[in-house]
C-alpha cells in the first residue's frame, strides 16, 4: 500500500510540475564549453540538457529560435538599481546598514536592464564611506516583491571605498554639519585598519565567552555590535569585500592592508589604474570589475585606458565589466565588444567579462554565468551575435521563466499608451471639479 501511495504522489508531482521548455535551432554560446547550433532543454528552472542533438521531452513547450543567438544571462557585478537608498554617508563606517532592507522591486530600471539581457546584479552600497554598507545579489525577476528578487544562496558582500569619494566628506560637509573624518587618503586607510582591529577584539570576546559556556561556566555574553558583526564575517570568509578604487597606489595600499589584517579583497571596483599593478592584483587573488572605456570624468580617472580590462586579464586577473549605471546596464554586451578592438580579446573572452567572470567574482558560478546542465536557466536570446552593435534582445528567461519578450512588449505599447492618456484625462477632469483654493487674504489675517 505504501508503494502505491509513493507512485501516486510521484505522478501527482509530475503533473503539477511545469512542462519542460525547449529552445531549439539556436546558435548556442555556452561561454565555457564553446558554441554550437542546437537546443537547450529546461526542466524545473534548470538547464537539463544542451547540445546539437537533443530529444524533445513529451509535452514540452518548444521555442524555435530560427538561428538566433542564445547566451547566458548577463551578470552585472556593480549596480545601484532597485534600491531606495544608496549611501549612508553620515558616518565613516556604516557596515550595519544593508541594501537588502531598501530594495525597490518597482524600479523601472529592472525592466530596462532585463531588456538589455541582464539577469543577475550585485546591488552595492555607495562609496561615501571608507567602510560602507552590506551588498546583496539579486535576480531581475520583474514583477516579484523585494524578497522575490533575492538570489538565494548568494554570499553577501560589504562595500569599501578609497580615494575622493570617502574623503570628500571631510572637506565639504552639508550646511550646518561638522566635517567628517577622514579628510585625507591616509585617514581612509586608518579608518579601515581601526575598524577591523575592533572587529578582531569583538570576535575574540565572543570566542572567550563561547569557551566559558563550553566549560559549563555561567558567563555573560558580550554586547552585540551590529557594526562589527559584518566585519567579523569578512575575517571569517563569510562575506565578500567589494572595494571602490581608482589609483594604483591606493590599490596597492588596500591589498597590503587586507593581507596585514587577514582577509582577501574579492573585487576591486572601477580599478581604472589596475593595468599598472595587475601582477600585484593577481598575486593577492582579487578580481577586477571595471569599465570598458570610461575616463577623465574626474581627476582620479585621468590615467584610465580602454586596454585596462584586456591587460589585467592577460596578467592573470579575473576581470569583469560592470555598468554602475542604469543606462549603461542596458548594453553591457556592446561594452564587452569593445575589448575585441582594445586588447584583441576573443569573442568568448569578451563574453566571459559579462557572464562567467562576474559570476565567479560573486561566487555564484555554480548557478549562473554559462550554459551548462544543472545551472539555473537564466538565458538571453539575441537576434544577432550579442557582440554586434546591431543585436537586440528578443527574450530573457530567469529560472526558465520568461521575463522579457520583445514582441510582447511592442504589441502592448499602444494599449499602455491609451491607458496613460485616459489616466491623464481623468486627472485633468478631477482638477476642474475641485473648488478654487484661493482665499481672500484679509480673512486669513489674525484678528
Amino acid at each position: 500500500m505504501r508503494r502505491v501511495f509513493q507512485i501516486a504522489a510521484a505522478v501527482c508531482s509530475a503533473l503539477a510540475a511545469e512542462p519542460p521548455l525547449v529552445i531549439q535551432n539556436a546558435q548556442v554560446l555556452t561561454v565555457t564549453k564553446g558554441s554550437f547550433r542546437g537546443s537547450v532543454v529546461i526542466r524545473n528552472g534548470k538547464i537539463a540538457e544542451a547540445g546539437e542533438k537533443t530529444l524533445v521531452p513529451l509535452g514540452a513547450h518548444v521555442i524555435d529560435a530560427g538561428g538566433q543567438y542564445l547566451m547566458p544571462g548577463i551578470v552585472d557585478c556593480h549596480s545601484h538599481i532597485a534600491a531606495d537608498s544608496i549611501n549612508e554617508g553620515s558616518v565613516s563606517v556604516s557596515s550595519m546598514v544593508s541594501i537588502e532592507d531598501v530594495l525597490d522591486p518597482e524600479d523601472i530600471a529592472i525592466y530596462r536592464a532585463l531588456a538589455g539581457g541582464v539577469t543577475t546584479a550585485n546591488i552595492l552600497h555607495g562609496s561615501a564611506n571608507a567602510i560602507g554598507g552590506q551588498c546583496v545579489v539579486i535576480k531581475l525577476r520583474w514583477g516579484k516583491d523585494a524578497r522575490g528578487l533575492l538570489f538565494a544562496g548568494a554570499k553577501p558582500g560589504l562595500k569599501l571605498a578609497l580615494g575622493e569619494n570617502p574623503k570628500r566628506q571631510g572637506y565639504a560637509p552639508a550646511q550646518g554639519r561638522s566635517p567628517r573624518y577622514p579628510a585625507t587618503r591616509m585617514g581612509v586607510e586608518d579608518v579601515i585598519r581601526q575598524a577591523f582591529a575592533e572587529a578582531k577584539a569583538y570576535r575574540q570576546a565572543w570566542r572567550e565567552y563561547q569557551d566559558k559556556v563550553a566549560r559549563g561556566e555561567n558567563a555573560i555574553p558580550p554586547r552585540r555590535d551590529l557594526r562589527l558583526e559584518p566585519l567579523v564575517e569578512v575575517l571569517e570568509g563569510k562575506r565578500l569585500v567589494h572595494a571602490h578604487c581608482y589609483r594604483a597606489d591606493e590599490i596597492l595600499m588596500l591589498l597590503r592592508l587586507a593581507e596585514e589584517i587577514g582577509f582577501r579583497v574579492k573585487t576591486l571596483q572601477h580599478v581604472l589604474e589596475g593595468y599598472k599593478v595587475a601582477k600585484e592584483i593577481a598575486a593577492h587573488g582579487a578580481g577586477a570589475s571595471t569599465f570598458s572605456d570610461w575616463w577623465a570624468y574626474k581627476v582620479e580617472a585621468y590615467d584610465a585606458i580602454p586596454y585596462n580590462a584586456a591587460l589585467m586579464l592577460r596578467k592573470g586577473v579575473l576581470v569583469s565589466l560592470n555598468s554602475d549605471s542604469a543606462e549603461l546596464m542596458r548594453r553591457l554586451n556592446t561594452e564587452a565588444a569593445k575589448t575585441l578592438k582594445y586588447g584583441g580579446l576573443t569573442e568568448e573572452e569578451a563574453l566571459s567579462l559579462i557572464t562567467i567572470n562576474p559570476a565567479r567574482q560573486l561566487e555564484i558560478d555554480d548557478r549562473v554565468g554559462s550554459i551548462e546542465p544543472g545551472k539555473d536557466a537564466d538565458l538571453v536570446l539575441f537576434d544577432k551575435h550579442p557582440l554586434s552593435s546591431y543585436a537586440k534582445v528578443q527574450k530573457v528567461f530567469i529560472d526558465g521563466e520568461l521575463y522579457f519578450d520583445r514582441d510582447r512588449d511592442l504589441s502592448a505599447r499602444p494599449e499602455r499608451e491609451q491607458r496613460r492618456k485616459a489616466l491623464v484625462e481623468r486627472e485633468r477632469e478631477a482638477e476642474k471639479k475641485q473648488p478654487s483654493r484661493t482665499r481672500d487674504r484679509d480673512t486669513e489675517r489674525p484678528q
